[in-house]
C-alpha cells in the first residue's frame, strides 16, 4: 500500500477528484500550484501495476513539469525521436518526429505509468495542506446539488459522505461518476485485440518505436515493441479473431510467441515476464465534459486507441486545460462561464485524436477483409516505393489547436507565422538570461504571460500589466540570440515590435503589433479575465 496523505477530517472540499491515476494526481498537483485545495479518492491501494500508458509526449512532459515531476521524469524516462516498421522481415518505414538540440524535452519518452503516478504523488507531498490522497477508497454514489456535489465514499475505515464545490471525474473507462450521472460514451469499438506483455531483458538496442506486420516469428500478427526503464521491454501483439481472450493471456500461450519474436530479432539474453494483459481499441467520447459542477477528464471522458499514444497524453492535456480555469473561478477572478470553454476546446481535440487514432487502428488491426487487402497492398508497395510509406506512419500525438476557442482574441497587425496564432500551443524557444539560458515554456503553467518583443526599454504601460494579474516577459533581441522566439511567434525581421498573450496552460490567446497594451487589456476585460 502506498503511504501518503490520508483523508483529512474536513467534510467539504473545494475540489474532489475521483480517480488517482496519472490524470487525477496531475490535476491535484496543478490545482495545488494555483493554491487550490483538493482531495483525490483512489480505489486502488497504491500505484498501478504493469506498464500501461508508456509514451509521454513533449507537451505532457511540460504539464508534468508544472506538476513538479520534471526532474524525476528526465532522470528516469528513456527519450526517443522516431521508429521503424517492418513488413515480414523487410523495413518499410523509418520516421522521425520534429526535434532539435535546443528543445527542453525530447519529443517522446518511454516510462511506465506507475513511475509517473509515483513522481507526481511525491511532488504532491510537498504541499500536504493543499492535496490529500485517499487510497483504497472508492466513490460509490454522486448527487449533484446547486451549490456543489455530494459524494459517498467507501474507504478502509467505512463509509462517509463528502461535500465538494466541484467534482472532477478521472476514474477511468469504467467511470462510476459517469454511470451515476447516467452518461454514456459514444463512438466505435474495434474488434481487434492485442496482448500486452512486460518482460525484463537486457538489450543494447536504441530506444525507438518498433513495429512488425506479419513477422516470421508470429505470422499474421502485428507486433509493437518499446524499450522502458529498468531493462523492460513492452511488447504488444495482435491475436486472431477466433482466439479466446482468457486463453490468450495464459503464460503457456504468451511465452512461446514472445520467445519466437525475441529469437527472430536476435535478442538472446535471458528474460522473464513481468505483466500480461489484453486490450482492444475504442474510439469513444462523451458529448460534453462539463455537467454542472461535475467535469470529466482522461479515460472517464474519452477512450482513444493506443496507436499514436493519445490516451494518457490527451488526459494530461485535459488536466492542463481545466486546472487553471477552475482555479480562477474558485478564487473569484473569472466568471463561471469560463468553465464552459473546457468542453468547447477539449471535445474537438478528442474528435481530432479519434480521427487519427481510427486511421491508425484500421491499419494496425484491420477491421475487415477490405482493410486487410488494402494494408497488404500498401506494405508490398512500400518495399520499393517510398511515396506510399507515409500511409504506414503511426501519426504520433501532437498538441491540439484550439482554433475555434471562445477565448481566442483576433490578432491585430501582420504576423509572419501561423505557429503562434490564437488557439495554438505556444512555441518553444531558447532564450539567454542573466543567469544562463532558459526555455520559454518554463515561464508557462501558472498565470497569464505577456511576451514583449521590443528593442529598447520596457514601456511603463507594459510594465504595469503586472498590476492586472499578468506576468510580463521582456524578450529583447539580445535575449533571443538564436532568433527562435521572434521567428516562431511571427515577428518579421528587423526592429518589429509586438505583444503576445499566453494563457496559463501555454496556449496563445492573442497577438498585437506594437507595444501599446490598451487593446490587450480591453480584450482581457471583455473576456472577464483581467
Amino acid at each position: 500500500m502506498v503511504t501518503g496523505n490520508s483523508a483529512a477530517s474536513d467534510r467539504r472540499w473545494p475540489v474532489l477528484i475521483a480517480g488517482g491515476g496519472p490524470v487525477g494526481l496531475a490535476f491535484a498537483a496543478l490545482l495545488a500550484r494555483h493554491g487550490v485545495r483538493s482531495r483525490v479518492v483512489e480505489a486502488d491501494e497504491g500505484y498501478c501495476t504493469g506498464s500501461r500508458a508508456i509514451c509521454i509526449s513533449r507537451r505532457s512532459q511540460e504539464i508534468l513539469a508544472w506538476a513538479g515531476a520534471q526532474q524525476a521524469l528526465v532522470r528516469t524516462g528513456l527519450p526517443w525521436t522516431g521508429g521503424r516498421s517492418f513488413w515480414r522481415d523487410t523495413e518499410v518505414l523509418q520516421f522521425r518526429m520534429p526535434s532539435e538540440p535546443t528543445q527542453r524535452f525530447a519529443p517522446m519518452i518511454n516510462i511506465q505509468q506507475y513511475h509517473v503516478e509515483r513522481f507526481v504523488h511525491e511532488a504532491l507531498q510537498h504541499a500536504p495542506q493543499l492535496a490529500t490522497v485517499s487510497w483504497a477508497s472508492r466513490v460509490s454514489a454522486v448527487r449533484p446539488r446547486t451549490d456543489g456535489v455530494e459524494v459517498d465514499i467507501e474507504g478502509p475505515h467505512g463509509s462517509e459522505t463528502a461535500l465538494s464545490d466541484w467534482l472532477v471525474a478521472c476514474d477511468g473507462g469504467r467511470s462510476t461518476v459517469r454511470e451515476q450521472l447516467g452518461l454514456q460514451l459514444e463512438g466505435t469499438q474495434y474488434e481487434g485485440r492485442y496482448v500486452i506483455v512486460d518482460l525484463v531483458q537486457k538489450t543494447k538496442r536504441p530506444v525507438e518505436r518498433l513495429a512488425w506486420f506479419d513477422p516470421p516469428s508470429n505470422p499474421g500478427s502485428t507486433i509493437l515493441m518499446h524499450r522502458q526503464p529498468g531493462d523492460v521491454w513492452r511488447i504488444d501483439y495482435q491475436i486472431r479473431d477466433d482466439e479466446d481472450a482468457a486463453e490468450a493471456v495464459k503464460p503457456e500461450n504468451v511465452l512461446p510467441r514472445v520467445s519466437s519474436h525475441l529469437a527472430m530479432i536476435g535478442e538472446d539474453e535471458p528474460w522473464e515476464p513481468l505483466w500480461i494483459s489484453i486490450y482492444n481499441a475504442k474510439c469513444l467520447t462523451l458529448r460534453d465534459y462539463r455537467h454542472g459542477r461535475v467535469f470529466f477528464a482522461g479515460d472517464a471522458a474519452h477512450l482513444v486507441p493506443i496507436f499514436g499514444v493519445r490516451g494518457l497524453n490527451s488526459g494530461l492535456d485535459d488536466a492542463g486545460n481545466l486546472a487553471w480555469k477552475l482555479a480562477r473561478v474558485i478564487e473569484g477572478s473569472a466568471p463561471d462561464a469560463l468553465l464552459d470553454s473546457y468542453s468547447a476546446e477539449r471535445v474537438p481535440a478528442t474528435h481530432e485524436n479519434i480521427a487519427y487514432g481510427a486511421k491508425s487502428t484500421e491499419f494496425m488491426a484491420p477491421p475487415n477483409f477490405a482493410f486487410r487487402l488494402m494494408r497488404e497492398a500498401v506494405l508490398r508497395l512500400a518495399v520499393s516505393d517510398p511515396s506510399v510509406r507515409s500511409l504506414i506512419n503511426p501519426r504520433q500525438t501532437a498538441p491540439a489547436a484550439y482554433a475555434a476557442s471562445p477565448l481566442n482574441i483576433p490578432q491585430q497587425g501582420e504576423w509572419t507565422s501561423a505557429l503562434a496564432a490564437p488557439g495554438m500551443p505556444a512555441p518553444e524557444a531558447l532564450l539567454s538570461a542573466p543567469h544562463g539560458d532558459m526555455h520559454l515554456t518554463q515561464c508557462f503553467g501558472k498565470e497569464f504571460v505577456c511576451l514583449v518583443f521590443g528593442d529598447g526599454p520596457l514601456p511603463e504601460a507594459v510594465a504595469e500589466l503586472t498590476g492586472h494579474g499578468l506576468a510580463v516577459l521582456d524578450i529583447p533581441p539580445e535575449a533571443d540570440r538564436l532568433g527562435q522566439a521572434r521567428e516562431r511567434y511571427g515577428l518579421p525581421a528587423g526592429p518589429a515590435q509586438g505583444l503576445v498573450l499566453v494563457r496559463p496552460d501555454g496556449y496563445v490567446m492573442g497577438r498585437w503589433r506594437g507595444l501599446d497594451p490598451a487593446a490587450l487589456l480591453a480584450a482581457m476585460n471583455e473576456k472577464e479575465l483581467a
